[in-house]
């Protein structure tokens, strides 16, 4: 056999590290493991095992195709050691979490130069403190890496900040299947509306939603105080509240002091997408994380405000097409819901929107985006920061 024909059957080798598998990233991983197939590259899932707060959640994913790793969990789980010493010398590609806690990153990134790492993450921790002692180590961890892959286009300022080439870096378009949901959503017609409506006993077509946790970030307080101006100049206006969290008795004495307010409770899959099939306007002025698929999947636009602590996902909203941001203000946020509510032909354009967005952020679009990255990277030569 030539050289040339040794070349032609080789299979370069990816590793992909997780510390947990959640059964969120299982979708994900499949598409990416037949992109991959497509392109000639063979997949090799690595991951641990969840602590032991993660572990009560019970959202643990399993792929028979997965290999686990050993995980210990060191200073109450701000530590995590995973090793794969025996994996690692037969990848091409090693790509691991940008995250401090994962020591063993270190080890991939400085004691295997001939191996290329990757790192995937959002370039910085968008909640916490830019100048603080930790994301100080990150920017400087994050240099040695031959490639990135960042979760949205937000990540991509991020990680240039340091100094990483941009020709080096993959937007993944981070993304969950929503398949199921839009099934659910796509049975549900005007008689089975009406029906949901009976039962959630609302009679208004000015229906604000908001689904997700109660706690600072959300803005919870925030919310509350602004759908009572909302309330004030739109009095058929009617809100849904599902989720729960540390801030749940904040809404339990609203929804008990407003009728027109209703706490539904932890709302998820069927019971979810009925909430959304009935309702007008998404209300999140907090953090946006992934939710925002909710607000595309089934149409119901997202306002949120410049809040300053949004996920990076919060870069799939196109303010005035598929949503609104708005100024951090009590007054605005409430305007821009009426003002959009009153508008039935920028509320379809922007339903409308929703539904295409719902198609560009998917996790088959993820999977493909990472796909692409994968064999640029491998086409690339060993950058390492420059060593």
């Amino acid at each position: 056999m030539t050289k040339n024909e040794v070349n032609a059957c080789y299979q370069p080798t990816v590793l992909f590290v997780q510390r947990r598998l959640p059964h969120y990233r299982l979708p994900f991983f499949e598409a990416l493991r037949q992109e991959l197939e497509e392109r000639g590259c063979r997949l090799r899932l690595l991951h641990g095992m969840p602590n032991k707060d993660e572990l009560s959640k019970n959202d643990s994913g399993e792929l028979p195709w997965a290999e686990k790793l050993p995980t210990h969990y060191l200073l109450g789980g701000r530590i995590c050691w995973q090793p794969f010493f025996e994996k690692i010398k037969d990848a091409d590609l090693v790509i691991c979490s940008h995250e401090n806690k994962l020591l063993f990153n270190l080890v991939a990134q400085y004691l295997y130069p001939s191996i290329k790492v990757a790192l995937f993450g959002h370039g910085a921790n968008l909640q916490g403190n830019p100048d603080s002692w930790s994301e100080k180590v990150k920017r400087v961890i994050a240099k040695r890496a031959d490639w990135w892959f960042g979760y949205t286009a937000m990540s991509l300022p991020l990680i240039n900040r340091f100094d990483f080439p941009v020709d080096r870096v993959t937007i993944a378009n981070n993304s969950i299947d929503t398949h199921q949901m839009a099934k659910l959503f796509g049975e549900i017609d005007d008689s089975k509306k009406d029906v949901i409506r009976d039962k959630l006993k609302i009679s208004s077509k000015n229906v604000g939603v908001f689904i997700g946790s109660f706690y600072e970030e959300k803005r919870i307080e925030f919310m509350l105080e602004a759908i009572i101006k909302i309330k004030k100049l739109v009095p058929d206006f009617e809100m849904l509240i599902a989720g729960n969290g540390v801030q749940r008795k904040l809404i339990e004495d609203f929804c008990r002091e407003h009728d027109w307010a209703k706490y539904v409770g932890l709302c998820k899959g069927k019971e979810k997408v009925e909430l959304l099939s009935v309702s007008t306007v998404m209300i999140n002025p907090g953090l946006v994380g992934l939710g925002i698929l909710d607000s595309f999947v089934c149409a119901v636009p997202m306002i949120t405000t410049d809040c300053g602590v949004h996920s990076p996902e919060i870069a799939y909203l196109k303010s005035g097409i598929n949503g609104l941001l708005v100024d951090f203000s009590q007054d605005k946020y409430a305007t821009a819901v009426i003002e959009l509510m009153n508008d039935q032909g920028k509320l379809s354009a922007m339903q409308q929107a929703c539904l295409e967005s719902a198609k560009e952020y998917s996790v088959e679009n993820m999977a493909r985006n990472f796909a692409e990255g994968i064999i640029k990277c491998l086409a690339e030569p060993i950058y390492r920061g420059n060593q």
